[in-house]
């Protein structure tokens, strides 16, 4: 027989006691928040790296030392941007083959709009190529073959890129030959000129 100074309360048919209720109830919040402080360190952990954002960000380049002719390789993204400082006479070659290229106009290209011209560059700077130099055949990088005339590019060879892998060929405005297999001109990068000898690579906002 029960004690009547004990009260009851009915729970999917049994009867569990007023200080057992309690328990449970203790016991429940208690769970609860260990699982929230257990939580926790695993969203915490779930926020993007301090390098993951860096991955993102622009980057500066320090063109001062770039003589004519010459390229340098900076990475943005994980991904080689090319800096070309083009001379006079390889400006000049860039009309030598446009009939023998896929996309002369860069119509379907991935450049910012300052850059659709024949150049691909901005227009206080035409001579300096800025380009992500992975092939848009299958990712592979291509390699400088800045001499005209080049006996292992054959001797109407104007200068440009090879990229090794499958052949693909592109001037000196990184715009792809027609007939190989890369489908489109190399992409160019937002950029934009800090100062005479600076280059932002990634942003392009004044």
């Amino acid at each position: 027989m029960s004690n009547p100074s004990e009260a009851t309360l009915p729970l999917g048919g049994e009867e569990v006691d007023q200080g057992r209720r309690k328990l449970l109830l203790a016991t429940c919040i208690a769970g609860g928040a260990a699982t929230g402080a257990a939580a926790w360190p695993f969203l915490a952990s779930m926020e993007p790296s301090e390098r993951a954002k860096a991955l993102g960000a622009p980057v500066e380049a320090d063109i001062s030392a770039l003589a004519p002719g010459e390229q340098m390789i900076v990475e943005w993204q994980g991904k080689p941007v090319w800096v070309v400082y083009r001379t006079k006479e390889m400006m000049a070659s860039l009309k030598k083959d446009e009939a023998k290229l896929a996309d002369p106009l860069s119509k379907k290209s991935l450049q910012p709009e300052y850059c659709q011209n024949e150049a691909r560059a901005r227009p206080e700077k035409p001579e300096m190529l800025v380009v992500v130099g992975i092939c848009t055949h299958l990712g592979c990088s291509p390699t400088s073959k800045f001499a005209a005339a080049d006996p292992s590019m054959g001797a109407d060879w104007p200068g440009g890129f090879l990229c090794p892998c499958h052949g693909s060929r592109f001037d000196l405005s990184a715009r792809v030959y027609a007939n190989f297999p890369a489908p489109e001109n190399l992409p160019v990068p937002q950029y934009k000129y800090l100062s005479e000898t600076k280059l932002l690579i990634g942003d392009d906002k004044a």
